[in-house]
């Protein structure tokens, strides 16, 4: 089953303080008519600086109907632009998660992290998008 997310764009507001975090997208997902799900997240975007140096992080989070605090998958994806300059890139990850329990419903996120912030400048993160491509791996152990 392939399930899309809401996409849209972010633009960092002049002067964001290192530490600052932002969600970017999500997708919800139901997995209950599934026996062993695994799911496929992956996340695309085009990010565009103007004079501009910076560092970001981007994790994705989980939350389940059973879980209240959204938690950490996979690692932590980094874009770095060291230089301000004025220049556009496109920025996808994956992650997969196979931890799941049966009968879930889940939201996942996309949540960067502003680490460091060299140069002032505007930084917009645009055509966000998470997608969830889930399958049964109902012969793993």
């Amino acid at each position: 089953m392939l399930k899309c997310g809401n996409s849209g764009s972010l633009v960092l507001p002049v002067n964001t303080r290192a530490d600052t975090r932002f969600t970017l997208a999500t997708v919800n997902v139901n997995i209950k008519d599934f026996k062993k799900p695994c799911i496929k997240l992956e996340f695309t975007s085009e990010i565009a600086t103007t004079d501009a140096a910076l560092i970001l992080e981007f994790h994705i989070f989980k939350r389940c109907k059973s879980i209240v605090t959204p938690f950490p998958i996979g690692p932590i994806w980094t874009f770095s632009r060291s230089l301000a300059i004025t220049d556009s890139d496109t920025f996808s990850f994956f992650v997969c998660d196979c931890d799941i329990c049966d009968d879930e419903c889940c939201t996942y996120s996309v949540v960067i992290r502003v680490a460091s912030t060299v140069t002032v400048g505007v930084t917009s993160i645009n055509h966000t998008s998470l997608s969830a491509l889930i399958v049964d791996n109902e012969q793993c152990l």
